[in-house]
């Protein structure tokens, strides 16, 4: 314990037990109980995913700042093994309405049935995808954008290729 104190100038032994905890819970480090100098690498170190979440910010009524110690992995929001999802880019500025911009990427769920207004990446007959709202109707389906200078495409058939389940956005 004093050695380590010593190298990385922590002056109590108590410090440094609680350093070697921290990095026992982490997995980067296994000791065995009642020896001395029984430290060892794991054999694979655990490297945290995701990104830092920060904290919260308020974008209506201030509150109060407080630090975080969490982190975000959009691997657990989106499972990477899934097979059911695909991320696709977006383009074009049709669904600028639903907050979804050119560039965007969305993460679709294949394969899922839409409720009426869910948005969709959709197939047409024409083998032409769209992201749309998704509006059966009585002899045809309308594809609504989600952007007032646009009108809906009406099309007799088209196949649901997936349903919208995220947006990612990267500020240039």
């Amino acid at each position: 314990m004093r050695e380590i104190g010593d190298a990385f100038d922590i002056r109590s032994p108590n410090g440094v037990v609680c350093h070697l905890k921290a990095l026992e819970k982490k997995g980067l480090i296994r000791r065995e109980k009642n020896r001395s100098r029984a430290i060892e690498l794991a054999a694979e170190a655990i490297h945290p995913t995701g990104l830092p979440l920060a904290g919260r910010i308020a974008a209506g009524v201030l509150h109060e700042a407080i630090e975080q110690n969490e982190r975000v992995d959009f691997g657990e929001m989106f499972n990477p093994e899934d097979p059911n999802l695909m991320v696709l880019e977006v383009r074009g500025d049709s669904m600028i309405e639903d907050q979804i911009a050119d560039g965007d990427y969305v993460v679709i769920r294949k394969g899922r049935r839409p409720n009426r207004g869910q948005i969709v990446v959709a197939l047409t007959d024409e083998n032409e995808a769209t992201l749309k709202r998704w509006y059966p109707e009585r002899n045809r389906i309308r594809l609504e954008p989600a952007n007032s200078r646009m009108k809906p495409i009406y099309v007799k058939n088209a196949q649901v290729v997936g349903v919208l389940v995220g947006v990612v956005r990267k500020v240039k």
